[in-house]
């Protein structure tokens, strides 16, 4: 009896919304009123059949905070249809073909001595650190973003929530 008093861990609420491990990536990310600005991203990229898919993925999900600090105008800019590519690119450097929790990530980063290099599916290199307990990636442009919500499951990999938005080399 003792066996089935076992607790899990329920996945963690992002931007008010629970989010379901039986539910893939943009089906969670639309459900977040914090992810707003990522999911019209999304769409306008055309990205949504793929991050719908099999996966595994680990995406690192800018909030709308992280896009209302781009410069003024950046992202209106970005979803127009000319810079479709310019926005896929930046889209797909926050993206990792591969189930990463939390947990591997850090080990990752001690094994390698502090810092990892993870490459992204939009051909980026993000490097990890722990700073403080938590995860924080820099970017191509020296920009970095601190992991805020990590290990978000999803049907088709993990989601860890951060606070920039990751931009490649331009």
């Amino acid at each position: 009896m003792a066996g089935s008093m076992i607790a899990y861990a329920a996945n963690p609420k992002v931007g008010g919304a629970a989010m379901f491990e039986n539910k893939n990536i943009v089906e969670n990310a639309a459900n977040s009123k914090d992810h707003t600005t990522l999911v019209a991203a999304i769409k306008a990229a055309g990205l949504v059949s793929t991050l719908e898919g099999k996966g595994p993925f680990t995406v690192f999900a800018p909030t709308n905070e992280a896009f209302d600090a781009l410069p003024k105008g950046t992202v209106e800019t970005l979803l127009k249809p000319e810079n479709k590519d310019k926005l896929t690119k930046i889209l797909t450097c926050h993206v990792v073909a591969a189930d990463a929790m939390a947990s591997t990530v850090a080990k990752m980063i001690k094994d390698d001595g502090g810092e990892h290099d993870i490459k992204t599916v939009g051909g980026c290199v993000l490097r990890a650190k722990d700073h403080m307990g938590k995860i924080t990636l820099t970017d191509e442009a020296g920009g970095t973003a601190t992991v805020t919500i990590a290990d978000v499951k999803q049907s088709n990999g993990v989601i860890h929530v951060i606070d920039k938005v990751l931009l490649p080399k331009m």
